[in-house]
């Protein structure tokens, strides 16, 4: 199984950075310098935008209400693809046949929803800068059943959002265990932020 250590921004117990995750992002940006704030300090952790991760059902990455962009759940996909799945588990409990994902790699992965939220969110308003506050962060952790530590593996997101975003990052947020994920991910973040 591979772990986001290449693939997210450093984070209390996390990885180190995500340039993996978004190699020819430049392009998308307008050249090798970023194309807002939001994307500098993106930038000055190791991190640019991927291309908004395709659906995988019928639904739309992003929609706008009002002066509210609503994301659909983001999983932490890194060049096209799930580096891992499974439960996330502290190693005491699960079947030995499932795989799992440790807290710390979860916790790594769900700043790389964040990442992929934010592209969704330059998909509908076109420059991150827009952003005038996160709203609410919805996270949900695919949890062996004796794992209680969702809140902590979110805290993945909300830290990259703050880094990134400054007080506009700061958010309401619930983070949810659940049974299982689509396509067996480990983490789903999706996201609601206020624009101008």
């Amino acid at each position: 199984m591979s772990t986001p250590s290449e693939a997210v921004p450093a984070t209390p117990g996390g990885a180190e950075n995500i340039s993996e995750n978004t190699a020819g992002a430049e392009s998308r940006t307008g050249g090798a310098g970023a194309s807002s704030a939001v994307e500098q300090r993106l930038a000055e952790l190791g991190l640019t935008l991927p291309d908004v991760a395709a659906p995988v059902a019928a639904y739309v990455p992003a929609v706008i209400s009002g002066n509210h962009v609503y994301t659909s759940g983001q999983l932490p996909f890194i060049n096209g693809k799930l580096e891992a799945t499974g439960k996330v588990s502290t190693g005491s409990a699960g079947a030995s046949d499932e795989s799992t994902v440790s807290p710390e790699d979860a916790k790594a992965y769900a700043a790389v929803c964040a990442v992929n939220a934010l592209a969704a969110v330059k998909s509908v308003i076109g420059d991150l800068d827009r952003i005038t506050r996160i709203v609410k962060v919805v996270g949900f952790v695919s949890s062996d059943p004796s794992f209680t530590g969702q809140p902590g593996v979110i805290n993945g997101a909300s830290e990259l959002l703050g880094q990134v975003l400054g007080d506009a990052g700061q958010h309401a947020r619930s983070a949810v265990g659940v049974s299982v994920l689509p396509l067996d991910s480990p983490v789903e973040v999706e996201l609601i932020a206020e624009f101008a």
